[in-house]
């Protein structure tokens, strides 16, 4: 049996459709805050169980009986470490034969902000001495696709990221990698995995542009306006910190990679700029009708 922490949100669910590709549904645990919105995968006979990272005691019930966990990290930065700490704890105390975490890219010697709390985690899950595998994630394409209504709006992708090189991939790739991990025998412990073709910031706008049929530049802003737009736009100032700071190192090379390891784990390409601006587009035009 498999638990995927994690599952009601979109890369938990992704990996929990990717496992029910593999797997009869009951082996498949897909754990979360907020079980309400697990329904549909429960009707599909995928057991069901809440676990909140917040609330240690619900975790040892979540992974009762489980010879794997995936373990989603968290997405409230600055408490990542402490909420992986509980999970990790219900892990070894479960004696789990796998724990596979979602990690970053090269999350040893990275120097982003949010590098910081994954190599906490992977110390913490070494320490703990359970059998494990860090799936260290690259940039996700969603990261930019999900939020194009002002670039169109105003006719520029905004940033600070130079001409920096992203590696990113969708997060369905790297969900699939997890499944894949989860339902073989990992042939090591670290995977470093980001998409084919990296990109510019100016690319994607170009992308964007081209399949919108209008101009679209990039502009490349200070820090701190740009910090200040993600917090006018409703983001938590330290998640707003978080994503500058990202993208100072991106145009230092931090977030690029050619080692083509996410698309041989998965078997196929990696999804690309072009697939996943247009799966967006044909999203928002769905939403309009």
């Amino acid at each position: 049996m498999i638990v995927v922490t994690g599952a009601s949100g979109h890369l938990g669910r992704l990996a929990v459709e990717a496992l029910a590709r593999r797997l009869p549904a009951r082996e498949i645990v897909a754990a979360a805050r907020s079980v309400e919105r697990l329904k549909d995968l429960a009707a599909r006979g995928v057991q069901v169980r809440h676990a909140d990272y917040t609330r240690p005691e619900t975790l040892a019930a979540a992974f009762a009986g489980a010879e794997k966990v995936l373990l989603v990290s968290s997405n409230e930065v600055g408490a990542r470490a402490h909420h992986h700490a509980a999970v990790i704890e219900a892990a070894k105390a479960a004696r789990v034969k796998l724990l596979a975490y979602t990690s970053i890219l090269r999350a040893d010697h990275s120097h982003m902000i949010f590098g910081a709390e994954h190599r906490e985690t992977e110390a913490a899950i070494l320490a703990s001495g359970l059998p494990h595998v860090f799936l260290r994630n690259g940039w996700y394409l969603e990261n930019y696709t999900e939020s194009l209504g002002p670039a169109l709006q105003h006719g520029a992708v905004v940033g600070c990221a130079g001409t920096g090189r992203i590696a990113a991939a969708a997060r369905a790739d790297y969900a699939e990698a997890a499944a894949v991990v989860l339902t073989g025998s990992p042939e090591r412990t670290i995977y470093e995995l980001a998409g084919d073709r990296a990109f510019t910031m100016q690319a994607l706008a170009a992308e964007v542009g081209r399949q919108a049929g209008k101009p679209i530049a990039y502009r490349e802003l200070p820090p701190e306006q740009y910090r200040s737009i993600l917090v006018g736009a409703g983001l938590p100032v330290a998640l707003a910190e978080a994503l500058v700071d990202a993208d100072l190192w991106a145009a230092k090379g931090e977030l690029d990679d050619s080692s083509g390891e996410l698309r041989r784990l998965i078997g196929r390409p990696t999804t690309t700029l072009a697939e996943a601006v247009g799966a967006a587009m044909a999203g928002m035009a769905a939403m309009k009708k």
